[in-house]
């Protein structure tokens, strides 16, 4: 079945369809990770997006039970070089084709996804649709230029858990707030004996604090940081009662919190090779990354430091607060897909707990 990628530029990209069929919206964006596009897959912080893979061939080692990040994939599109057909790991359980046909996830293979991420580069992430439907690509251009941008949609509550759940353990209890919270920073925190309770993102102050935990986790998650004002009064109210640790959209909320401010990237940092410096230690972490907002450092008042930065473009990923034990980091340490060179953070959230 033949698919078609336009963007809102004009640029049509054919090739063959796999995995659902049918017609689907959303924010093109790269990916440069060579492997874990299971994890790609179902990271929440993709609602909204149709996601190119830079890496050429694709699904060679299947999907398996155990890589999941979320019970569901939430990408609207997903743009491969090749996919492949006849997977090898002893771990698989099924091919890639049969997870997007399952999950109502459309593919397109046969892409020159090298042409298509220069064009993402160049002009920046653009609104695109991905249809098996229709064959017109006039028609599709002026689909595209309607689709919503993905600012102002309401992302954060489609994929956040509804009600609160508790993923018990022995040690500190940890409220971790889920904007679309990947399973592996539950599992970093259960891994370290904490008691994890996840509570929906519009869950109020005072029902954190009655909750009685040790420190609160601000997960990652979809979207624009703005459009979740709702979080960002509820950190504001919690900074100098908990310890803190705010990962990836949790970074951008606590930076609005603190009184700063967010901005769009060009084409975002998504990948699993980004360099960051520890300005305190000088130490260069090579990190994993799925963001398209970022904070504004000369926004952050006085008493926030910037603690990491970005080697590509020298935008911020870190901050703490100088007095408080406050801190968050706009990558992932908790990885999933990448490497764990960052997993300590979890530890220096342990020991402010125990502090």
């Amino acid at each position: 079945m033949n698919a078609l990628l336009v963007l809102e530029d004009g640029s049509v990209f054919k090739g063959k369809a796999f995995g659902a069929a049918g017609q689907k919206y959303g924010e093109v964006v790269f990916n440069t990770g060579m492997t874990g596009y299971q994890e790609v897959l179902t990271d929440p912080s993709y609602c909204g997006q149709i996601v190119v893979m830079t890496y050429p061939l694709i699904g060679n080692y299947g999907i398996n039970k155990d890589d999941f990040e979320a019970k569901k994939s939430y990408v609207r599109g997903f743009v491969v070089r090749e996919n492949c057909q006849h997977p090898s790991n002893w771990r698989a359980s099924s091919k890639i084709d049969e997870f997007l046909a399952r999950e109502g996830v459309i593919g397109i293979s046969g892409v020159d996804t090298r042409q298509l991420t220069k064009i993402l580069r160049n002009h920046g992430t653009m609104r695109g649709i991905i249809s098996t439907e229709v064959q017109d690509p006039e028609i599709l251009l002026d689909q595209v230029k309607e689709v919503p941008h993905l600012s102002g949609q309401k992302l954060v509550p489609t994929v956040a858990a509804q009600e609160i759940y508790t993923v018990p353990g022995e040690g500190h209890r940890v409220v971790l707030v889920d904007f679309g919270a990947k399973q592996n920073i539950v599992r970093c925190l259960n891994n370290r004996g904490c008691e994890v309770v996840v509570v929906p993102p519009d869950t109020a102050a005072k029902d954190i604090l009655a909750l009685n935990p040790a420190g609160l986790m601000l997960s990652n998650g979809p979207g624009d940081p703005v459009d979740v004002p709702y979080a960002v009064k509820t950190v504001k109210e919690l900074l100098d009662k908990l310890p803190v640790f705010g990962i990836c959209l949790g970074h951008q909320v606590l930076g609005l919190a603190l009184g700063g401010k967010t901005y769009k990237l060009k084409f975002g940092h998504r990948g699993a090779n980004h360099p960051v410096k520890d300005l305190a230690s000088g130490r260069v972490y090579i990190t994993s990354q799925n963001h398209g907002f970022a904070v504004d450092g000369s926004s952050l008042p006085g008493d926030v430091a910037v603690s990491h930065i970005n080697l590509n473009d020298n935008t911020v990923e870190g901050m703490k607060h100088r007095s408080l034990p406050v801190f968050s980091v706009q990558y992932h340490p908790e990885a999933a897909p990448g490497p764990e060179d960052s997993e300590y953070l979890f530890d220096t959230f342990m020991e402010m707990m125990k502090q």
